[in-house]
């Protein structure tokens, strides 16, 4: 067995009505004033007053950023650090989604250290500790809040950055299941698809550890078995506690054992084409499981048993039926089937693909993968 290493240095709460515990964390910090980092969407419908309610009733003011667009990008980020210190904020709630949480993380830096955040891009460029941060999901899809990650897009170079840090994982986390029961079908199926294929590419990454798989196994059991009954309806409490679960346990397995070639190519996707991340990882995942299944050493069968209705036995099973499997689950959940229907064009192929082999991911996908065989993946999804 190879040597591997992990921590999980976060305070995490989870449960039905556990956004009540926020002013309790604020309370923790030595915290008194929140800037809300959350989106446009959340705000309408009155989520993001409900989270400033929280914090108002145990006497802890508050100020909301609620600009968060989907796949965010730097001047975004730097609205909301200025927004931060406009409203003499001493912490922050990174309310919502994965964009938001994004967003949140790269503030942090920029309030603490200043700069562009572009200047922060890759690995352990972040000088020291930052804002604190109170993570509090609202989709079953990213566990951002439990990764050491911020990906925002640099609109100058079509391009999706990477922070990575450690200074980043937010001192506590509030998964509350009720909070993501009012999500729109459309986001619910390609966030629950995303924490799938988080839980999946962790699982079958050359950088997997025993540590990895375990978190990674369970989140494939709990999103496989609910992710079709949550979508079907958001206001299924067992199936809503189980996907948001299943994400968080696939954030730590992610952020322990990287991804692979899905994300390394769904983010220049999202870069060059503002196709949500979700809807774009959905796409391209049939598509690399079917390359990848020449790699396989029979965890495909553990991953199949897993989103399968009703699996063949092992002795029946061919890596192959992976990727139909994960076909129709798109089907199912009225994904789109290929990236022409999402607005994607082939000409750009040859750049996106340049983009994806600056991902880390690559190199620890189970099967070599070159440029041109990204390009050849990519028009097999178009």
């Amino acid at each position: 067995m190879e040597s591997f290493s992990f921590s999980i240095p976060q305070n995490i709460r989870f449960g039905k009505g556990s956004l009540k515990f926020l002013p309790e964390m604020a309370g923790r910090l030595q915290k008194k004033r929140a800037l809300i980092i959350s989106g446009p969407y959340l705000n309408k419908i009155g989520m993001v007053k409900q989270c400033r309610d929280a914090l108002y009733a145990a006497g802890i003011d508050s100020a909301a950023f609620t600009e968060t667009e989907g796949n965010p990008g730097t001047q975004t980020v730097e609205k909301a650090a200025k927004t931060y210190k406009d409203a003499k904020a001493d912490f922050i709630v990174a309310f919502g989604g994965g964009s938001p949480l994004d967003v949140a993380k790269a503030a942090a830096i920029l309030i603490a250290y200043g700069g562009c955040i572009t200047e922060y891009e890759g690995a352990d460029k972040v000088p020291g500790p930052v804002v604190p941060i109170i993570a509090v999901p609202t989709t079953a899809g990213t566990g951002s809040e439990v990764t050491s990650f911020a990906v925002i897009t640099d609109h100058s170079r079509n391009y999706k950055l990477t922070v990575s840090s450690n200074y980043l994982l937010p001192a506590y986390a509030i998964l509350d299941p009720e909070l993501i029961c009012s999500v729109p079908e459309n986001t619910a199926a390609a966030c629950g698809v995303d924490a799938l294929v988080h839980a999946l590419e962790a699982y079958l990454s050359l950088a997997a550890s025993p540590f990895s798989d375990m978190f990674a196994m369970q989140a494939l059991r709990m999103i496989g078995k609910n992710l079709r009954a949550y979508v079907a309806n958001r206001k299924n409490e067992a199936a809503a506690e189980a996907m948001l679960a299943g994400s968080l346990f696939a954030g730590i397995a992610f952020s322990h054992a990287r991804l692979g070639d899905v994300h390394a190519m769904s983010h220049p996707v999202s870069a060059c084409f503002n196709v949500a991340h979700g809807v774009a990882n959905a796409i391209l995942l049939p598509v690399v499981a079917d390359y990848n299944a020449l790699a396989d050493q029979g965890k495909y069968y553990d991953i199949y048993r897993c989103v399968a209705k009703a699996p063949v036995p092992r002795e029946m099973f061919t890596p192959g039926m992976l990727g139909e499997q994960l076909r129709q689950l798109n089907t199912e959940l009225g994904i789109p089937d290929c990236l022409k229907k999402v607005g994607v064009m082939d000409e750009f192929f040859d750049v996106m693909a340049e983009d994806a082999m600056k991902s880390g991911n690559i190199a620890v996908n189970p099967r070599t993968t070159t440029k041109p065989d990204i390009i050849e993946l990519y028009h097999r999804a178009f």
